[in-house]
């Protein structure tokens, strides 16, 4: 039985905070002070571990819900390889659970990521310098042709129960999510058909702000990538963004590379929203982590430079991040407190998707999935189920 503690740390805590106090581990996962020292009592002297965290900060490792790819692989590549290739990276960047996003795609393409999906998943043990896979994001095909962005337009359809029912039972109900664009024929009624059972998020979307609103009564709860392919806020024109303002449980995506969204804005949706509703997402795309240079999305042909990513018609193509940059980046350049960029890179997310129950916070009976920063917000160590990764397998990017 795997006995460790983190001493000398500024320990986040699920409202934002951040206090003093140790951390216990207990098998694979937190465990409380008595439970440990029960454990530790019934086994030889020498079994615990003690890392010393040496005033760092302690958080949760993050869940990245929306992200397409990352090191050359994609979820639509629909191989266990790409997932093993997804999931090893973004452990390294001590995003330590993840839900992989679709793009639309034909439908035997979806059929394929599902039986990639759920090959990985039954396979996990094999596999501790990965991330965990707790779910897919259905990102098209269900979406509007106006609002498409980098999304292949060919393959989009109105929303379809009977396909959403087929590719769960292909995956083995892996999807979490599923994005909508509100206005589309059979839109609404496919939300009340299914917000019970996932999570229904508006994207691509041309809907206004009544529209909008109908969604969110009828079971809608989040935005996508939130001010991307959606009407903009105005004074008169509120549309979506004002939509889910209004509406205490809905969350909003943003994501925080500096690109898609201005720091101006970034702070204005965190005083719109408050830390408790904003999720942070990296919506990163294969380039992420490696050199500038043409990839694809979705089929379609990605030209990298930077931090930007687009298609030849110059249309934003997802970004060549991580999560936990985008925290960084939220951090350092847009004037967010950190304990607000961790909330929303791993208690909301975890919220979102419905395993905040295992992740996203350092509750004991949770899994030992944490991360130690320094006052740079460096990685110095990340713990999967309380398996500390190599020093060599961490940050980087």
């Amino acid at each position: 039985m795997t006995l460790k503690k983190i001493i000398n740390g500024a320990v986040f805590e699920e409202n934002g905070s951040f206090v003093p106090r140790t951390v216990y581990l207990l098998g694979e996962r937190i465990a409380s002070k008595e439970e440990y020292l029960v454990a530790l009592e019934q086994s030889s002297s020498d079994s615990e571990e003690i890392i010393d965290a040496g005033g760092n900060y302690v958080i949760p490792g993050l869940t990245d819900i929306h992200f397409h790819g990352c090191m050359g692989s994609d979820c639509c590549d629909g191989t266990v390889e790409a997932f093993r290739t997804m999931a090893k990276y973004e452990l390294s960047q001590g995003v330590t659970s993840i839900t992989p996003a679709t793009m639309t795609m034909p439908q035997e393409v979806l059929f394929q990521i599902c039986e990639a999906a759920k090959t990985f998943c039954d396979t996990a043990d094999d596999y501790e310098d990965c991330a965990d896979l707790c779910g897919l994001y259905m990102e098209g095909p269900f979406i509007n042709h106006d609002k498409k962005g980098a999304q292949n337009g060919n393959y989009i359809i109105g929303a379809d129960t009977d396909l959403l029912n087929r590719l769960q039972e292909r995956s083995g109900n892996l999807f979490r999510t599923v994005a909508v664009a509100p206005e589309t024929q059979g839109a609404m009624a496919f939300i009340r058909e299914n917000s019970s059972r996932v999570n229904i998020s508006i994207a691509h979307t041309t809907a206004d702000y009544e529209t909008a609103r109908e969604a969110i009564s009828c079971g809608v709860s989040q935005l996508t990538h939130t001010y991307n392919a959606m009407p903009p806020f105005s004074h008169r024109a509120p549309g979506p963004i004002g939509a889910a303002a209004d509406s205490e449980h809905c969350m909003a995506e943003l994501i925080c590379d500096g690109i898609h969204v201005h720091p101006a804005v970034v702070r204005t949706t965190f005083k719109m929203f408050g830390d408790d509703r904003i999720i942070l997402i990296s919506d990163s795309m294969r380039a992420a982590g490696l050199a500038d240079g043409q990839y694809d999305l979705g089929g379609q042909t990605v030209i990298v430079k930077g931090n930007l990513a687009v298609l030849e018609d110059g249309t934003i193509a997802g970004s060549v991040t991580n999560l936990m940059n985008c925290v960084r980046n939220a951090v350092k350049n847009m004037d967010i407190p950190l304990g607000s960029a961790v909330k929303c890179a791993a208690v909301n997310p975890a919220k979102a998707v419905g395993i905040y129950g295992e992740y996203g916070s350092l509750t004991p009976g949770k899994f030992a999935n944490i991360v130690i920063l320094d006052k740079n917000l460096t990685i110095k160590i990340v713990f999967s189920h309380a398996f500390l990764v190599e020093d060599d397998k961490i940050g980087g990017n």
